[in-house]
């Protein structure tokens, strides 16, 4: 048989149907006698207590598919990408010593790149610059601060809408500290660390839309909003609060929430389709049966 991709990476936009595709790939790689494990590549599945608003897996699915970084940082704590990078990696590692297929599961973006390849991170900001700058967000909303940071690099402005709060504290936290923003295509790279097989997940855009609005209804019906009342009982920090659909549930602002994950799912979208060395997979019309059978073939 000829030598397979170490790396299996599953991801696209919320809501596209990640988790079910990877248990299926899961389900036919265990008849094949393989023995997988899901790694989460998303930044705000690693908060303990926010599992039903993060939409991470279940423990129906964990108990279908093992799943690594999942729940590992309370509420309180701030997740970076460098600490997030070095765990993915130990876990990736330790799983292909041991013979078993690693699965990294995730959205898009800096999470992704940070389990497949290896990152040059800026040092972290002195203290208290993210405070002050997302105090300013809270006072003067993200648009006088996009104007701000379209005064200092008005390309990355250009990449960053209007209303994208947490991008814009994110750069201008880059600026103060005397970093560098990243070009348009740092966020991703054709280098991984392992040999991997990157398949991203689309879906027509009204059909996504409509499964996201499902999906807002469903978290909402299972308990999010008391989820994220407890977690700001608890102390959450500004990055635990970053998760989509936190503020507005803490306004009781469903619509809003659905309006603000579609936004992101488009954006995802719009990144995913640039992307190279990636093999793209429509799930329109499809099911995560077929998907997986497409994808076993493709590591075959």
């Amino acid at each position: 048989m000829p030598s397979l991709p170490v790396v299996l990476a599953v991801f696209g936009p919320t809501a596209v149907g990640k988790t079910a595709v990877a248990l299926a790939v899961a389900d036919r790689l265990r008849a094949e006698g393989e023995d997988p494990v899901a790694v989460s590549a998303d930044a705000l599945q690693l908060y303990a207590g926010l599992e039903t608003l993060t939409g991470a897996a279940t423990p129906a699915e964990r108990a279908r598919l093992e799943h690594r970084m999942l729940g590992v940082l309370p509420v309180t704590a701030s997740a970076t990408a460098g600490a997030y990078a070095r765990a993915a990696h130990a876990e990736i590692d330790d799983l292909i010593a041991a013979g078993r297929r690693p699965i990294v599961v995730g959205g898009t973006g800096l999470y992704l790149r940070a389990a497949l390849a290896d990152l040059d991170l800026r040092p972290p900001p002195e203290p208290g610059v993210r405070t002050a700058l997302l105090e300013r967000l809270a006072r003067v909303g993200p648009a006088t601060l996009h104007s701000e940071l379209e005064r200092n690099e008005p390309e990355a402005a250009g990449r960053i809408a209007a209303t994208d709060g947490r991008r814009i504290v994110r750069a201008l936290e880059t600026l103060a500290t005397g970093g560098a923003l990243p070009a348009a295509g740092q966020l991703w790279t054709r280098e991984t660390r392992r040999p991997t097989r990157l398949v991203g997940l689309v879906r027509d855009r009204e059909e996504l839309r409509t499964r996201i609005d499902a999906r807002v209804d469903a978290m909402v019906a299972a308990g999010a909003k008391a989820e994220v009342r407890r977690a700001v009982a608890a102390g959450a920090s500004s990055s635990a609060r970053q998760a989509l659909g936190f503020e507005e549930l803490l306004r009781d602002d469903v619509d809003a929430m659905k309006r603000r994950t579609r936004a992101y799912a488009r954006r995802q979208l719009t990144w995913m389709r640039k992307l190279e060395a990636v093999h793209l997979i429509d799930l329109t019309a499809t099911d995560p049966d077929a998907t997986a059978e497409a994808i076993v073939g493709m590591i075959r």
